[in-house]
């Protein structure tokens, strides 16, 4: 059972779907808001504009009555120089007739007045009021200087305009008097609160709606790595645990990190299984040897020191005891390195023809009693394949060693290669016992001997071919063997042939990742 510690700790991390909503929400929340006061400042702008140019018009309109005016503006002279049609309107009296129409000019100050938004007010120099439109009077504001100056009053839902314009006479160009217009911007305050609440509204609804999209959506990224998760722990509980990632049926980066995941516990496995085969094979194939050294051993410790054949006898049988070991152990290494060939030498490329001539001269010259022939004519020069040389020269030996091995009267090896569509293929042939149909499929396998006896006494320990496979599939490739009993056996290697883009680009590689100060 774990202990508190343990579970407090496990508590501590904070889920992954959490920490991402909350960043995608947070995100979500900045942008709208950043969206919405821009679209909220760019229509108050535009709104604003609008009532400026209303108010402005006003003021033209007014100015345009009231500048030809010669002297100081007063109730006498304002009055008259305004419409009569806008006169009732400020008396609130009744419009005049289609009759009276005719004799009078239609000027632009009914529309703009009687805006219920627009408080007009007139002023003359010393501040006093000559005009107003209604009861609500602009206030007046001491000019300073020949400016003219605009106002805006900014209040939640109650934000107004107020603009002041000096008249100057366009007989005299003199300031005779002021007009001050305030617009209550009615529209403007009902258009901006309305958008404020709109925007709130969808703001609200759109964070709302995206989180929970995007909670979806990495919900559906983190199941898959919490399932990752679940399968480590339990491998972590239980290295030799099959259990696997289901295919996730994705067609994305999460598949393709399930299938690598997968991959690699799979290679773990194999490691461990590599590591469970060696201690079984050294414990079961150094027990005969260990037994045989410790029985020569006691009967030295007993009674055979004091007889010298017997002496001479132990002492040459534990001899070869232990050199059989050393060889058997290092077969063994061989074997299990053979395993491990893509992390050891991923990159590595080999020049066919000219290890097939070094490795065909050193077996002659080695073993001068035998005939060793090549035929190189059906094997283009430069035929290069992705191998480690000196893994493709053991490969070699090890078919020859076990042709000269188990050659009869004919004492002859054909080595032959050649390249057909993609594919280079070498024959290794020799002219003794053969093999049965029944032991071609066992060959390969750890330890297996043809026969035992005669096997023991070349020196075999059954690995050779084993190693053999398992450093030409390691590299892609294929071995397959043909015999007839009495006649002889034909073992055949094939590798991909590498075409001179992929092998340079495998060379730059290699030299890439060599450590620096090795040439």
């Amino acid at each position: 059972m774990k202990s508190k510690r343990t579970k407090k700790e496990e508590t501590k991390h904070s889920s992954l779907i959490v920490r991402w909503v909350s960043i995608v929400s947070l995100t979500i929340t900045v942008s709208f808001l950043i969206f919405s006061i821009v679209i909220y400042s760019t229509v108050s702008q535009q709104a604003i504009h609008q009532q400026e140019e209303v108010s402005n018009k006003v003021v033209a309109t007014l100015d345009n009555s009231l500048n030809v005016i010669r002297g100081e503006l007063q109730i006498s002279n304002v009055v008259p120089n305004l419409s009569p049609s806008t006169r009732r309107v400020l008396e609130d009296e009744p419009n005049i007739s289609r009759s009276q129409a005719k004799n009078t000019f239609n000027d632009d100050l009914i529309s703009s007045i009687s805006n219920p938004d627009i408080n007009v007010a007139v002023y003359n120099l010393h501040g006093e009021i000559v005009f107003s439109n209604g009861d609500k009077i602009p206030p007046y504001h001491k000019f300073s200087g020949n400016t003219n100056w605009n106002k805006i009053n900014i209040v939640p839902h109650d934000t107004s305009l107020l603009v002041s314009h000096r008249i100057k006479s366009i007989r005299t160009g003199k300031t005779i008097g002021y007009v001050i217009v305030s617009n209550k911007m009615t529209n403007y305050n009902h258009l901006m609160k309305n958008l404020l609440h709109w925007m709130l509204l969808i703001s609200i609804f759109a964070i709302i709606l995206f989180t929970l999209i995007s909670y979806i959506v990495v919900k559906d990224v983190v199941r898959p790595i919490k399932k990752m998760a679940k399968i480590a722990q339990k491998v972590d509980e239980d290295p030799n645990s099959a259990v696997r990632i289901e295919n996730l049926h994705r067609k994305d980066e999460l598949e393709d990190l399930a299938i690598a995941f997968n991959k690699m516990l799979d290679r773990m496995q194999g490691y461990i299984d590599q590591q469970k085969q060696f201690v079984s094979d050294v414990s079961h194939e150094l027990r005969t040897p260990v037994a045989v050294i410790e029985g020569h051993l006691n009967m030295l410790s007993r009674w055979g020191k004091k007889d010298p054949e017997i002496l001479d006898e132990s002492i040459t049988a534990s001899v070869q005891e232990a050199d059989r070991m050393k060889h058997l152990i290092q077969e063994m290494l061989d074997l299990t390195r053979a395993e491990q060939i893509d992390v050891q030498y991923p990159n590595e490329v080999t020049d066919v023809n000219a290890v097939l001539m070094r490795v065909a001269n050193n077996m002659q010259m080695v073993h001068p009693d035998f005939n060793v022939q090549l035929d190189l004519d059906d094997l283009p020069q430069e035929t290069e394949i992705q191998m480690y040389q000196g893994h493709f020269e053991q490969v070699l030996v090890i078919l020859i060693d076990n042709g000269i091995k188990y050659s009869t009267d004919r004492k002859q090896i054909n080595i032959s290669a050649g390249v057909t569509q993609d594919t280079v293929q070498v024959v290794v042939q020799d002219f003794g016992e053969g093999i049965s149909k029944e032991n071609q499929k066992k060959i390969f396998n750890r330890f297996y001997r043809v026969d035992k006896a005669r096997t023991r006494e070349k020196g075999g320990n059954g690995l050779g071919l084993s190693i053999a496979q398992k450093l030409v599939t390691s590299y892609r490739g294929e071995i397959s063997v043909d015999s007839v009993e009495g006649q002889g056996s034909q073992f055949k290697i094939a590798f991909p042939v590498l075409s001179k883009k992929k092998a340079a680009e495998l060379k730059a590689k290699t030299r890439d990742n060599k450590p620096k100060g090795i040439l």
